[in-house]
């Protein structure tokens, strides 16, 4: 930690203050391998989907009854789900990692 003070402590204090008070939560993370962790952070289609959900419910600006909103929503889902042609890079190997992390309870 104290590298991480010498690097960026003057610079971004709030950064290392997050750090050092989140270290407990990240350790095990770094104990997973690396193609797992790449696919756990990796949030490129999450934020991707959800740009597309926010543009739909935005673009409506008022809906009548919660159902309305529900459906819109469930066909975004729809419409994005036919883009979904292929699995992420990696995919493959993070779920063999986590069939062995959390064994017997992914059904493969």
């Amino acid at each position: 930690m104290a590298d991480l003070d010498q690097a960026w402590g003057q610079q971004y204090p709030a950064v290392t203050q997050s750090w050092r008070t989140n270290w407990e939560r990240v350790v095990p993370f770094l104990a997973f391998a690396p193609d797992l962790r790449r696919i756990l952070y990796t949030t490129n289609a999450i934020e991707s989907f959800n740009a597309r959900v926010r543009k739909l419910v935005n673009g409506k600006g008022h809906f009548p009854t919660d159902d309305a909103a529900y459906k819109l929503i469930y066909l975004a889902i729809v419409a994005a789900e036919k883009r979904w042609t292929r699995p992420p890079k990696g995919w493959s190997r993070a779920l063999n990692q986590l069939a062995i992390h959390f064994e017997g309870r992914l059904p493969l």
